[in-house]
């Protein structure tokens, strides 16, 4: 397996797109540790990943705090002997949800909220996991951007404006860490039926999303998966600094 040989965090890892991550990553022979503030969902996931042959651990954690986050982060590297990689996949939609309201109306709590949870904790998990990458000159880096920041949608500022910020700070660390031999790449993915129990309100909005694609269907977790297993094995050893998007052609870049 591609992926035998590599220790990768995720984060946001006990529900959604972050849970398939996880699954798809260890299916592929790595060891996982899922990083979550869901402690019971964080460990039924780590333990689904164990029972069907695979290698996970759970540690509970709040990606807004870096000395927790730090401590997670160490304490993932220390089961497993070393650390390839990191997913920075938790953001403001994985904790809290955000108001839908035009620019001038975003409440300045959750603007600053929006940032700290979709752009200060990846700033947060790269400086967690670089020690370690660095200590094997080599590893993967992939934070979570989105679809959204190259179409533009009304009613999420902030939101957008947050992962929109992911695109310079990548840019930027890939150059930084380029001579350790670190890769760092952004996955954006489009509007993903990711939820476990949608609501019918939810699956319309998804839906509603299909007939701006190329390829006309909903998206789901399964589409995502391929991209980030590629980034973090040595199929894409050559690969940094690059922006993925990921949602059927509805926008491009």
């Amino acid at each position: 397996m591609r992926l035998a040989d590599k220790a990768i965090v995720v984060t946001g890892a006990a529900h959604g797109i972050g849970r398939a991550y996880s699954e798809r990553l260890a299916s592929e022979g790595a060891s996982v540790a899922l990083l979550d503030i869901d402690a019971k969902r964080n460990e039924e996931v780590a333990e689904g990943i164990n029972k069907d042959g695979g290698k996970a651990v759970a540690i509970t954690t709040d990606v807004r705090d870096f000395a927790r986050f730090r401590s997670a982060v160490d304490q993932a590297a220390k089961a497993f002997g070393k650390l390839t990689g990191i997913v920075n996949n938790a953001g403001m939609l994985n904790v809290v949800p955000i108001t839908r309201c035009n620019f001038e109306d975003i409440p300045d709590a959750e603007w600053d909220e929006s940032f700290r949870l979709n752009t200060k904790s990846a700033w947060y998990g790269c400086k967690a996991a670089v020690p370690h990458l660095r200590a094997n000159k080599s590893g993967s880096i992939v934070n979570i951007g989105s679809s959204t920041i190259f179409r533009g949608v009304p009613t999420r500022a902030h939101y957008v404006a947050a992962k929109a910020a992911l695109i310079g700070f990548n840019r930027t660390i890939a150059r930084e860490l380029g001579a350790d031999y670190i890769r760092v790449n952004l996955v954006c993915p489009g509007s993903t039926l990711s939820e476990e129990n949608p609501s019918q309100e939810t699956v319309a909005m998804r839906e509603a999303v299909v007939k701006t694609r190329c390829l006309p269907r909903l998206e789901r977790p399964a589409d995502l998966v391929g991209t980030i297993a590629f980034l973090q094995s040595d199929d894409s050893a050559f690969t940094t600094g690059q922006t993925f998007l990921v949602d059927g052609g509805s926008a491009f870049h």
